[in-house]
């Protein structure tokens, strides 16, 4: 079981820059009113409490399907729907593609570069592809089925279609109805989940399936913490007590840059998966709490100066790792040469213990807190824990903070914007805004 330890955030062990007890406690009243909201069922968008307890069996079919019948599996989404499975694949099976089959393609853009360079990669022949939007209609998604659509169409024709699987909303949307017009498989993404809490959905479980894991064993991992989210006591509940230190550390000490550090190259698409979990849940009503993806030992040499003795508006949340699966011990190549000889005989795992932990007590010795997530090793279970522990304590903090966690006003105004200028039926007016835009940028260049 993953474990939070938060000594670092605490006024007793850093001095005055932490929390005291006495505020956690006065805290109880809004933590209630949170706690209230989750386990009444208040907002229909908490459906994602139920994913770890739903069935995988045709999930475990269609990836079955994939992996008899594809060298190449491609994933055509974004936000949410890339940045989930993009964790899933780092974490469970780095290097993929050197080594496994069916190779993984993640196209999270509209980027014509990199999509050219997939499609010249790829033969579509022996490639299924996986588009997931829940409307159908998010431009950068639809775009990119449209030119996959198109170029299946061209070596396979009328059987294109078994080339695709569309993870979608079950009941309306536009790839709802392209997808029953062409008789495509499909997966749901229910009403009630939004995109950045998906992953546990058929959004991350059928590639954790396709690449040979058991998606069984991540919802299990959710299952287990999801009992530890629910106690109704704020020093038994790691994600209320999570929500409630950073929540008090942004609102009445304007540390609102939250510092995501896994020690491990595996979990850092897990942090830009947190990323935007966090962003876009708190980023509204003129709050929020700015995430800060990162990676440990690499960003000590890199960022850490700046969060010793730069401004004091950060906490620091540090991923640390019990078991990394493999080790490596340096060998005593240079005995006489002492700038490195100290090094050998230990293992490399040794050494970034050592560096997570050296860096926890140098930021606690210039009183800036942080904490630390313990995890026991990266693997399936585990991982399933990480992702509900960051949805149940977003929420949490949303909820302590006011506001709706799950909407995302600013993001929709963004779009709103591109259909106008892509022509979309009724955003004519927003076409205008941006012409209108453009002439008063004109005389400010160089």
């Amino acid at each position: 079981m993953i474990e939070l330890n938060f000594s670092n955030m605490m006024e007793e062990v850093i001095g005055v820059k932490g929390i005291s007890e006495r505020r956690l406690e006065n805290l109880r009243d809004k933590i209630e009113s949170a706690y209230k909201q989750i386990v009444q069922r208040k907002w229909k968008e908490l459906e994602f409490l139920d994913l770890p307890f739903r069935d995988t069996a045709q999930i475990k079919k269609i990836a079955a399907e994939v992996r008899d019948d594809s060298d190449n599996f491609l994933i055509l989404g974004i936000g949410g729907s890339a940045l989930g499975p993009g964790a899933i694949l780092e974490a469970l099976s780095p290097l993929h593609n050197l080594q496994k089959s069916p190779k993984v393609f993640i196209y999270d853009n509209v980027d014509p570069r990199t999509l050219k360079q997939i499609l010249e990669l790829t033969d579509l022949k022996k490639t299924t592809v996986n588009i997931i939007s829940k409307s159908g209609s998010t431009a950068e998604t639809a775009a990119a089925f449209m030119i996959l659509w198109d170029e299946m169409k061209k070596v396979l024709g009328d059987d294109a279609a078994k080339r695709f699987i569309a993870t979608t909303d079950p009941y309306s949307g536009s790839l709802r109805r392209i997808a029953m017009e062409n008789k495509m498989r499909t997966l749901p993404i229910n009403e009630g989940i939004v995109g950045r809490f998906s992953v546990l959905s058929p959004v991350g479980l059928l590639l954790c399936e396709v690449i040979g894991f058991d998606s069984d064993e991540l919802l299990r991992g959710a299952r287990d913490i999801h009992e530890k989210c629910l106690i109704h006591e704020l020093w038994q509940n790691p994600a209320v007590m999570f929500s409630a230190l950073l929540y008090l550390m942004e609102s009445e000490e304007k540390r609102n840059i939250n510092v995501m550090i896994p020690y491990s190259d595996s979990l850092k698409l897990l942090s830009g998966w947190f990323c935007q979990l966090w962003a876009e849940s708190l980023g509204k009503l003129g709050m929020g709490m700015t995430p800060y993806p990162s990676v440990g030992t690499t960003d000590q040499h890199s960022q850490l100066q700046l969060w010793m003795e730069g401004p004091e508006d950060k906490v620091i949340v540090f991923i640390r790792i019990d078991d990394y699966g493999a080790d490596i011990t340096i060998p005593a190549s240079f005995p006489d040469i002492e700038g490195m000889s100290y090094l050998s005989g230990h293992k490399l795992s040794e050494l970034i213990k050592a560096e997570e932990e050296s860096t926890e007590l140098a930021i606690a010795k210039t009183e800036r807190p942080s904490m630390t997530i313990q995890v026991p090793a990266i693997d399936t279970y585990h991982l399933g824990q990480l992702f509900h522990f960051f949805e149940f304590a977003t929420t949490y903090t949303g909820f302590l903070m006011g506001i709706n966690p799950f909407n995302q006003p600013g993001v929709e105004e963004g779009k709103n914007f591109t259909y106008g200028m892509m022509g979309k039926k009724g955003f004519a007016s927003r076409k205008s805004e941006v012409e209108t835009a453009r002439q008063k940028k004109v005389c400010w260049k160089i």
